[in-house]
């Protein structure tokens, strides 16, 4: 079963609804400033931070490679961190472990 999409005025009653989300008044808006100038040092580590997760000792290499559809299915089929798997699996083949 699909859901009906809400329609815009159904969207902006339930957010005029919401008590914990008022909207912000002129007033409120005249007086906002940015984030990082009220909160330098925070901004700042955000910012540092954001750069995504944190390098790897021995990154990998993106390839491209044409493997039989039976094989990804198998490995595929495992579930969740089927990559890692077939990672470990070539590294066996190759002599590296």
């Amino acid at each position: 079963m699909t859901k009906k999409p809400l329609s815009e005025a159904r969207i902006q009653a339930m957010i005029a609804s919401d008590p914990d989300a008022p909207e912000a008044t002129e007033a409120q808006r005249a007086h906002a400033k940015p984030f990082a100038e009220v909160f330098p040092a925070l901004a700042e580590t955000m910012r540092k931070s954001a750069g995504g997760r944190p390098k790897a000792e021995n990154p990998k290499v993106a390839v491209s490679l044409r493997l039989d559809p039976e094989v990804v299915s198998r490995f595929k089929a495992q579930g969740a961190g089927w990559q890692t798997r077939m990672n470990e699996a070539l590294r066996q083949a190759a002599g590296l472990n």
